[in-house]
């Protein structure tokens, strides 16, 4: 198999192809900044391949002899449409780690061409969003006709700089739920409950995760929200800078508040990626009030991520399935999750 880590230089990017190579696997490291992938392919001992995702005919011709590509390079909202394109232009198959809802419709409303070039789309297929998914998917078998589903998760790992770029790009968005089938806009910090995550009761807030898509075209549960923990101050504030949404739909504001991402550190440290370990949370209802409760402990997102990217391409290539959009259970079964167990 001919194979593609694209934007390998992330943080994540870098995670995936770290534990490709453990595996033995020899995927093709890709980006647009050129001494980065070759700097890295150098020390991994992998091929590496210098394309911009801007140039469409040039990413098509890069493609033309790949099987898989394994997109990590955000944010995704900007970088998803055309790796996509060029995915079905040249009938290769796509997976990425996103958590942004704008890329998982996106991906779904290419099922029906997806299907007709025999390539699988399979957006999200790191801590964004395979646990969340195989629980919801879980849940659905334990109650089949749950009207309502809430899943949650609570990690002390801290984010990498392309996750934190993503969430404050999408603040002037405000937050979403899943509403009688329908992906609705909410204010920020829209609804708040206390949880048991795992480790007990914690205040908790709405927020607009890849699982207000993906949780639905997996189970067909028509209302879904999706909770992390937060303390009463930080919903506060949310609550006001309500009132600025739109400022923050401003690209000069959007900038700037990314370029003082850029100062934090790359991601989490080493420590954390072996020891902050996340708590999954979920929770099903029909419309007599029963409800089914599921709570699994994973390790580090980022972690996880890196294994699961390479565990779903794997299946894609040694399974062969249909050509179409699918999300991580839906494709891999909710079992994936299982692999992950802490």
């Amino acid at each position: 198999m001919n194979w593609m880590i694209y934007g390998a230089n992330g943080y994540t990017g870098k995670l995936v192809a770290q534990q490709a190579k453990q595996r033995g696997l020899t995927p093709i490291l890709a980006g647009r900044n050129g001494e980065a992938i070759h700097k890295l392919a150098g020390e991994l001992e992998l091929p590496s391949c210098v394309v911009n995702l801007n140039d469409t005919q040039a990413l098509q011709q890069a493609l033309t002899d790949i099987d898989l590509v394994v997109h990590c390079a955000g944010p995704f909202e900007v970088t998803a449409k055309p790796m996509i394109e060029a995915c079905l232009a040249s009938k290769t198959h796509y997976v990425d780690i996103t958590g942004e809802l704008s890329v998982f419709e996106y991906a779904h409303a290419q099922h029906e061409r997806a299907a007709a070039a025999g390539i699988v789309l399979c957006p999200g297929v790191g801590f964004d969003v395979i646990p969340t998914d195989c629980v919801a998917a879980k849940l659905k078998q334990k109650l089949p006709d749950a009207t309502h589903l809430a899943l949650g998760f609570d990690s002390a790992s801290r984010m990498s700089r392309g996750t934190a770029k993503t969430s404050v790009r999408r603040l002037g968005e405000g937050g979403a739920v899943r509403a009688n089938g329908t992906i609705t806009t909410v204010p920020l910090a829209y609804r708040t409950r206390e949880i048991d995550f795992g480790n007990g009761n914690k205040f908790a807030m709405t927020i607009p995760w890849g699982d207000v898509s993906t949780a639905f075209y997996t189970t067909g549960i028509p209302n879904i929200e999706v909770y992390i923990p937060a303390s009463p101050k930080l919903v506060s504030k949310l609550k006001k800078l309500n009132w600025l949404r739109w400022l923050l739909r401003i690209e000069g504001v959007k900038k700037f508040l990314e370029k003082k991402v850029d100062r934090q550190p790359a991601g989490p440290s080493d420590k954390q990626l072996e020891q902050a370990t996340t708590y999954v949370w979920g929770e099903a209802r029909n419309a007599a009030g029963i409800t089914e409760t599921l709570r699994v402990q994973v390790l580090n997102g980022y972690k996880l991520t890196s294994m699961g990217a390479i565990d779903v391409a794997m299946h894609i290539v040694s399974q062969q399935p249909a050509g179409g959009y699918y999300t991580p259970a839906l494709l891999c079964g909710e079992q994936l999750v299982e692999k992950y167990y802490v």
